[in-house]
């Protein structure tokens, strides 16, 4: 738990020059989401954030917005390869080929999950039967890196074709969408 300036206690982004990390932590972090889009948008960072810090990913997240239009799914979905070749040139992104290739991959199976269940919140909310699960953890090391959900949601992604859903960075997903809450007991977005 860090105590920022503001004497708020976060689970992170506490620290002095961390302001975007703590905006994130205080406005989205362990928030529900429906809309399809902020889905799309959260899934596409959270692979691109494999192997690197989350705070890298928010601070590129504008330049993501832009070279994938605004994460919108069926323009992601129909971008060509040169499109997606031009984009590993953009400093504004992580330029890793795999992850931007799989950008287009992970539109096309998003659009696909869409038209099975009308939507993409539909299909992900119902791994938790629609409902938050709220952790009581009281430290940092007791919040896991993955779970059963975790590792279910990731198998059915894959099957599906997506890349860069493991059961890590889907259990990281799952947080960032809110279907999961993992503020620490104490933190200032606890209640």
């Amino acid at each position: 738990m860090h105590v920022s300036e503001d004497g708020k206690k976060r689970c992170f982004g506490g620290e002095k020059g961390k302001e975007r990390y703590a905006l994130y932590h205080d406005t989205e972090w362990g928030i529900p989401k429906h809309d399809d889009t902020m889905l799309f948008e959260m899934l596409i960072l959270e692979g691109a954030q494999a192997g690197l810090s989350w705070e890298t990913i928010l601070n590129k997240r504008e330049g993501y917005r832009i070279a994938f239009h605004d994460f919108d799914v069926v323009k992601v979905s129909t971008m060509s390869d040169a499109e997606l070749e031009d984009r590993l040139q953009d400093p504004g992104i992580v330029r890793n080929k795999l992850k931007v290739f799989s950008t287009r991959k992970n539109a096309l199976a998003f659009i696909n999950i869409q038209q099975e269940f009308g939507s993409f919140d539909a299909y992900l909310w119902a791994y938790v039967d629609g409902q938050q699960i709220v952790n009581h953890w009281t430290e940092r090391e007791q919040v896991p890196v993955s779970t059963e959900i975790s590792e279910a949601l990731s198998k059915d992604l894959k099957k599906r074709g997506m890349t860069f859903v493991g059961p890590t960075i889907m259990y990281a997903y799952m947080q960032s969408v809110g279907l999961v809450n993992d503020h620490l007991l104490g933190c200032c977005c606890r209640d």
